[in-house]
């Protein structure tokens, strides 16, 4: 600190201009540095709380070379000399004007002495700009002191007077005084008492700093740092509910899907959910295989727009929607249809792609429709085809549409497989059942359908998905 601690003693001299000149430089240079990258970040999503948090942390950054600088350039310069009484616009009784809101820290930094034994209180001219008053008015005493601070901070300043007095200590705190004009602003003040050659103390000396814009962008940062964590944790906890209630509706992950065991002719089905690359995209891709009362078997695999909770919510409203449609014995062009007119009575509409397939055992055929999905795929004496798809639309598109249905007819050691368009969806490209067909070969060795649907993951179960997917798999028995 610039005072010295004796009265008697002589202050210190400035250090060498040219050493202060070179720290001078580099902080001129980190800012430059620093306002690049702020600037960089402007440009980017202003509703992104990671964004605004980092521009925020460089608009501090900013603010503190700011302060550095200023304070080297007092360093070097000394303490300036008070201007003639004559030539200041305080002569005429006119309050100073405010602080200045960048660059130079020396109208944001003042000096204050008290001194106890002829209560003379000295303050510099920027001390006065600081609290917004006249010099004609004089400085405030340390009685007078507390009468500008928010009620607040006044037992902190007592606190400090008195430890510098009393104790003879140094103090450093920060406190906030209001302005004539009902404003507030933060000041940090770092004291220490004077001493005679007894060791009495006889004046307390100070630098008050008004650190408002620093600490409104410290604010500033914190504020948008808890934005940013509440919304992490806002998204982890809606991540897991979106886990807990895709588990909740769909079947097992993975394996075989529990169905009874039907006999020669019957389906053996097994099925396996792939996550997307980013695990928080949990999405509306569902998957279903169910034993209906007549002795058919109901497939079904869709997929919704959207992630997180909208979604797999509305997912299962529309799979429990068509496990009752199923078992009530609808059609599958029909139950397209009703899931249509459901998503268009829905709060929230989406758009989704589904097919749904009803296989009769007695009669070995399989009647299905689809709604603007890819269609079924299957599996015969090693080769694989694509089943031709009836007419539909995306679920939710349009409203009074009609859907078709087609049948066709399985054989015993057919292998039909159902899945959603994220199966072979890569980031650089969509692959297609191209690469699901070239499975063929592997499906006709293949002894079970988990053994089918192992062979599928193996393909595509490492590959970077930009969305979940699923695949379903059934093998008609022999």
């Amino acid at each position: 600190m610039p005072s010295p601690q004796f009265a008697d003693r002589p202050a210190p001299q400035p250090p060498e201009r040219d050493a202060v000149d070179a720290l001078i430089n580099r902080t001129r240079c980190l800012r430059g540095d620093v306002e690049a990258v702020r600037r960089d970040a402007s440009v980017i999503d202003e509703d992104d709380p990671q964004v605004r948090w980092q521009r925020a942390l460089c608009e501090l950054a900013v603010h503190q070379l700011d302060d550095l600088g200023a304070h080297l350039g007092q360093l070097r310069d000394g303490i300036p000399a008070q201007p003639a009484a004559d030539s200041a616009p305080e002569a005429a009784g006119k309050a100073p004007a405010g602080p200045s809101t960048g660059g130079s820290l020396l109208t944001r930094v003042g000096t204050a002495e008290w001194n106890l034994l002829t209560d003379e209180v000295s303050w510099s001219e920027e001390l006065y700009r600081i609290f917004g008053r006249s010099p004609g008015a004089g400085g405030l005493s340390l009685d007078e002191l507390p009468s500008v601070l928010v009620d607040e901070d006044q037992p902190l300043l007592a606190s400090m007077v008195t430890d510098c007095l009393v104790d003879g200590r140094p103090i450093d705190g920060e406190f906030r005084i209001l302005l004539p004009d009902g404003a507030t602003r933060t000041l940090h003040m770092m004291g220490e008492p004077v001493l005679d050659k007894d060791g009495c103390t006889t004046s307390m000396w100070a630098v008050l700093r008004d650190v408002s814009r620093l600490r409104r962008s410290e604010h500033l940062v914190g504020r948008t740092r808890d934005s940013l964590r509440h919304r992490e944790r806002m998204a982890q906890a809606e991540h897991r509910v979106a886990v807990e209630l895709q588990e909740a509706v769909l079947p097992p992950r993975h394996g075989s899907l529990p169905l009874a065991d039907q006999g020669t002719g019957g389906l053996e089905v097994a099925a396996h959910y792939l996550p997307s690359g980013s695990s928080d995209l949990i999405g509306g891709d569902w998957y279903d295989a169910l034993r209906l009362p007549d002795g058919r078997t109901m497939l079904t695999v869709g997929d919704l727009t959207g992630h997180g909770i909208p979604a797999t919510s509305a997912m299962a409203m529309l799979l429990g929607a068509l496990r009752g449609m199923s078992v009530a014995g609808i059609e599958p062009a029909a139950v397209m249809g009703h899931l249509n007119q459901l998503i268009e009575c829905s709060a929230q509409p989406v758009l989704g792609s589904a097919v749904y397939c009803c296989f009769d055992p007695a009669t070995g055929t399989l009647a299905w429709a689809q709604a603007g999905h890819p269609a079924p795929l299957l599996f015969r004496n090693g080769v694989g085809r694509p089943l031709p798809a009836p007419d539909g639309v995306l679920l939710g598109a349009a409203s009074g549409v009609a859907y078709e249905q087609d049948q066709v007819a399985l054989l015993p050691g057919d292998v039909l497989m159902l899945h959603t368009d994220g199966l072979t969806r890569r980031s650089d490209r969509s692959a297609g059942p191209e690469a699901l067909l070239e499975l063929a070969p592997r499906f006709a060795r293949a002894r079970t359908a988990q053994d089918c649907v192992r062979t599928v993951v193996d393909a595509f179960g490492a590959n970077e998905r930009l969305d979940d997917a699923c695949v379903l798999v059934a093998r008609v028995g022999t």
